[in-house]
């Protein structure tokens, strides 16, 4: 029988090489993109894996100080993704 923390380590390796996965998907489609726009959503893609694989290594080691480093992660993605947007819409961030 598998016991609680086991399948905890299991399903945090599965959820790590995923997340890892996506991150090398992400980082293809940026390269490769034949758009400005694919390459703005693989970066904002690449974002969201590099939030998820804070938590589950804040999750793993059992640290709240990830948790925080995640949330200003998010932050700065979403006013990142926005400005790169704006830049690309208009030609200029600031109006």
């Amino acid at each position: 029988m598998i016991l609680a923390t086991q399948f905890l380590n299991v399903a945090l390796a599965i959820t790590f090489l995923a997340l890892a996965l996506g991150q090398v998907m992400s980082m293809v489609r940026l390269v490769l993109g034949p758009t400005s726009g694919d390459r703005v959503l693989a970066l904002d893609t690449m974002v969201i894996n590099a939030l998820g694989l804070v938590i589950v290594l804040g999750i793993h080691q059992g640290v709240q100080i990830y948790f925080e480093v995640a949330l200003l992660i998010a932050m700065l993605g979403f006013v990142s993704t926005v400005a790169m947007a704006r830049f690309i819409l208009r030609g200029d961030i600031i109006e």
